[in-house]
């Protein structure tokens, strides 16, 4: 019987593959986004489409503008550059002039993605970078855009909102009667776009869990740390029965960083252990942002402070290569005197 001979497939790797796309995974994101963008589309009416509308072509057109310059294919398909507009809208109050967020997604998009290498390559999220670059600038231009810009801004009606004490603000001042956890749960005005409803970005969170695009550990960590530590910052028992910790759970930026920002693939770590790490040091980063600089919250700035420690997460915390069996420290006897046959 002849033997038959062997057939081998050659190929470059990977090896294993997976049938998951950076296309796919950012049509997940923008599913899970839908809830509360949907809720603030409600609640802010043309106010949010627009701002909404601008953040997401801005991103997109600063992508082909930056790759052009760069000479690089285009990559408009994969969503990324309208998931980074959408969450950078999010971050933004209604009423934010049109020209701060076309700065926030040059910085965003331009800066913080295509500068430092593309999809994949960047060091801090993007959407964040964007939101904190034009919250630094804010004084340097704000003045100056004002005078001849002023036309120019949005009017789609009275936003009373605007005016109006964020959630944050009444709990550092100690105004919880003004305050409802349903409220702020289900939905409720004052702050950012995605500081909506607690509840949405809950559910939305839920699905990306529930898709794995994203893991537990980092905003389990994260809430869990910043209820401890609302709980025993002052007088516990006084805490507990204002429902403080709920407050700082529910109110703020806390629930969208810990969801949708934490957890970007790219800047957080990609072991267990490293993620729990990050999670807990960005929540008392968080809590440390909102007890010493009054209502301001901190979460976009606690999560670039710890994308910078990531790489050093990532090596204290690595993985054993593949096959790898740690060596195990041999017990070491200790060192019996000689004794002459002759004694």
């Amino acid at each position: 019987m002849p033997e038959q001979e062997m057939q081998l497939t050659i190929s470059t790797s990977p090896h294993l593959r997976s049938p998951e796309t950076v296309s796919s995974a950012m049509r997940d994101v923008l599913i899970a986004l839908l809830p509360v963008t949907l809720i603030s589309i409600y609640m802010y009416r043309w106010y949010a489409v627009f701002l909404i509308a601008v953040s997401m072509v801005s991103a997109a057109l600063f992508e082909l503008l930056f790759r052009k310059i760069m000479k690089k294919q285009a990559t408009l398909h994969d969503c990324s550059a309208l998931v980074t507009g959408l969450l950078l809208a999010l971050c933004l109050r209604p009423g934010t002039p049109w020209w701060t967020v076309v700065l926030g997604a040059f910085f965003a998009v331009g800066i913080a993605k295509e500068l430092m290498g593309g999809l994949g390559w960047n060091r801090f999220n993007p959407a964040l970078f964007g939101l904190a670059a034009v919250t630094l600038l804010a004084p340097l231009y704000v003045g100056t855009t004002s005078t001849f810009a002023a036309p120019l801004r949005q009017f789609f009606g009275s936003l009373d909102v605007i005016t109006q004490a964020t959630p944050l603000a009444l709990l550092k001042q100690g105004l919880y009667d003004q305050l409802s956890l349903s409220g702020l749960l289900i939905a409720s005005p004052g702050g950012a776009l995605g500081e909506t409803s607690a509840l949405a970005l809950i559910i939305g969170g839920a699905y990306l869990l529930y898709k794995k695009q994203i893991r537990w550990q980092i905003p389990a960590s994260m809430i869990a740390t910043v209820l401890v530590i609302a709980t025993f910052w002052g007088n516990p028992l006084e805490n507990i029965a204002a429902g403080v910790p709920l407050y700082h759970v529910l109110a703020g930026g806390l629930l969208l960083g810990a969801f949708f920002m934490a957890t970007d693939w790219v800047t957080s770590p990609i072991t267990a252990k490293g993620e729990l790490v990050f999670g807990i040091a960005i929540g008392i980063l968080v809590m440390l942002f909102r007890k010493a600089l009054g209502p301001t919250e901190g979460v976009a700035f606690s999560i670039l402070i710890m994308n910078a420690f990531v790489p050093l997460i990532d090596r204290l915390t690595k993985r054993p290569k593949f096959g790898e069996i740690p060596a195990k420290k041999a017990a070491v006897a200790p060192a019996r005197p000689a004794v002459s046959k002759g004694n």
